[in-house]
Order: structure tokens, then sequence, then C-alpha cells
């Protein structure tokens, strides 16, 4: 796999699960947002991250993260008042 391959993948992969892993770890999914960004944000400062199909494709992973952590909460939080 080429090396823009892997990034690409990774870029539609990672950032999301970031999103969840930072809101189950926050119990916020905004934070767990803020988190993922500020990391990303980081990696382009560094170098990591140098094309637009990549930022696209991270945008669009944190998007679907986002809008899952956020479904993932509010089912946590109907459960809690269940209880």
């Amino acid at each position: 796999m080429d090396s823009f391959d892997t990034k690409l993948l990774l870029a539609l992969i990672l950032p999301g699960l970031l999103v969840i892993l930072f809101t189950r770890v926050t119990f916020h999914h905004v934070v767990g947002l803020i988190l993922t960004v500020a990391l990303i944000a980081a990696s382009v400062y560094a170098g990591y991250t140098h094309n637009w199909l990549l930022y696209g494709a991270d945008a669009l992973s944190l998007t679907v993260g986002f809008w899952y952590a956020t479904r993932m909460m509010k089912i946590a939080r109907q459960h809690e008042q269940e209880e």
C-alpha cells in the first residue's frame, strides 16, 4: 500500500474513532470533538498532513464520529433516566 493510500485510509477512520474514544473518556461529545480537532491541528502543524484530500477525509471522519458520539450520548442519557 502506498504512503498516500495509507494516510487516506487512516484519515477516514482514526479521527472518528478518536472522537468516540474521547467522548467515552470525558462523557461529553463536544469535548471529544475539541480534543480530536486539537490533535489533528497539531499533526497539520507538524507537517504530517499536507493535502486537501486528506483534510476532507479528516473532516468527513470527524463529522461521522461526532454524529455517532452524539447519538451514543443520547442513548446513554435515556437509559440513565429509565433506571
